[in-house]
């Protein structure tokens, strides 16, 4: 079977809703078999009987409800005329299809409760674009921006190099707090915090507006910007109150826009934000793992947008090259890697990592994520733009790291640690260290 390409640009469907399944269930279908969850494919055709079944609920109940007002307004004639019996019979009869129309009511409420729950696990329409891949050992490299190189002496695993600067205080972290913590000390600390400086003014010099938004978000700000997948695997719940720990600012700033109606000329909306994030990292384990690669908290820069469908492509590609631009300011070898259809969580619509060289390693490793999610997001916040004549419709959403410590140390301390154990520091950066040009 031949499925046209859906052509983003010239699109505002309302993806991915109900009606547009009720229309293309065989684009659902071919979605979902190539991101190779075919466990999903019988949502398709249970969410569309389910939801002509709500429909078919709401026509009885519209109808239902229109007939007992109707005879409600017999009632008082009936009284007037002095037709005392004749209207306690109508007024029994209205009270029979109100209690009738009161279990409609419900049916159609439950019915598209289930609606809903499926709706929130059939994963995004995928761009045209996307290659076709189970998992992420089948995304495809794009290109590579720098020489990666590879010192002829022996590059320590980062945690050393952090130890021998007096930089970094695992044992104490997991007395504290567990595993997955750290403190960092010293002129680590500081190089963490210039990094984070230095990325929060290099996207404001590209005409982003800086914000530091709210670090906990409340339930229906998480299911509206994330999948039920990646919530379980993420999130930190508050106990005993309705609001979560951010994995990552991006999901406080998309939901800065919640239930919003933008004006087009308005639009786009740039924004950088900085936030500690907190993650459960479910799965963590092995090497990589044993230093700061995988942790429960870190801090980020990131950057979000919200824009028109037909810009949302350009604003992808203008995204991710942020992120790489940002690293070989600081002389750091990248490469971007296109996530394949397996790879893609399902509100993505396209999605590009960074991935910077490690020498210790003698690979990439993913050190950065743009995405498009199409209208999903804004869909499930009521996020709305209204044009010049007064049409509305949902934006795009997109987001991207600008750079992320301390992961982003790690390839930092890597490509430009000296033989000695010094890390030379790159100029762009002197100015947040106190013109220190040197770690020693």
């Amino acid at each position: 079977m031949t499925l046209k390409p859906l052509n983003y640009a010239e699109m505002r469907i309302e993806m991915l809703d109900i009606r547009f399944v009720r229309e293309n269930p065989d684009v659902v279908k071919e979605n979902i078999k190539n991101k190779f969850q075919d466990r999903k494919l019988p949502l398709v055709d249970e969410v569309i009987k389910l939801d002509e079944e709500a429909r078919a609920t709401k026509q009885e109940a519209d109808n239902l409800r229109a007939e007992r007002n109707k005879i409600s307004k017999q009632i008082g004639a009936l009284m007037a005329q002095g037709k005392k019996e004749e209207a306690e019979e109508t007024k029994k009869l209205v009270t029979e299809k109100s209690d009738y129309l009161a279990k409609l009511e419900e049916k159609e409420a439950e019915l598209n409760e289930k609606v809903k729950n499926i709706m929130m696990t059939i994963p995004n329409i995928i761009d045209p674009s996307v290659p076709i891949g189970k998992d992420d050992s089948e995304n495809v490299e794009i290109q590579k921006y720098g020489e990666p190189l590879v010192p002829e002496f022996d590059v320590p695993y980062h945690t050393d190099i952090m130890e021998k600067l007096k930089g970094i205080d695992l044992d104490s972290a997991r007395k504290v707090a567990g595993n997955g913590f750290y403190y960092l000390m010293g002129d680590i600390a500081r190089l963490h915090s210039a990094v984070i400086s230095y990325a929060r003014d290099f996207m404001i010099e590209r005409g982003f507006t800086y914000c530091i938004p709210p670090f906990m978000i409340r339930s229906d700000v998480v299911t509206g910007v994330m999948s039920f997948d990646e919530m379980d695997a993420m999130m930190y719940k508050i106990e005993g109150e309705d609001l979560y720990l951010i994995g990552t600012s991006e999901h406080s700033m998309i939901g800065k826009f919640i239930d919003t109606i933008t004006p087009e000329a308005d639009l786009p909306q740039t924004l950088t934000s900085y936030s500690p994030c907190f993650r459960k990292e479910k799965g963590a384990h092995g090497l990589e793992e044993r230093g700061v690669y995988r942790i429960h908290q870190f801090e980020k820069q990131e950057m979000i947008v919200v824009c028109k469908p037909e810009e949302s492509m350009v604003w992808f590609e203008k995204l991710w090259q942020n992120t790489v631009d940002l690293f070989r300011s600081l002389d750091i070898p990248v490469r971007t890697i296109e996530c394949c259809s397996g790879d893609l969580a399902d509100l993505k619509v396209k999605s590009f990592d960074v991935e910077a060289w490690s020498p210790r390693q003698k690979k990439y490793f993913e050190v950065g994520s743009c995405s498009n999610l199409g209208d999903a997001q804004a869909r499930r916040l009521k996020i709305r733009v209204k044009d010049a004549d007064g049409n509305k419709y949902f934006a795009h959403t997109l987001n991207n790291t600008v750079v992320a410590p301390p992961r982003m140390l790690i390839a930092f301390l890597e490509n430009n640690l000296n033989e000695d154990g010094s890390v030379n520091i790159p100029e762009a950066l002197r100015p947040y260290m106190g013109g220190k040009d040197v770690i020693r």
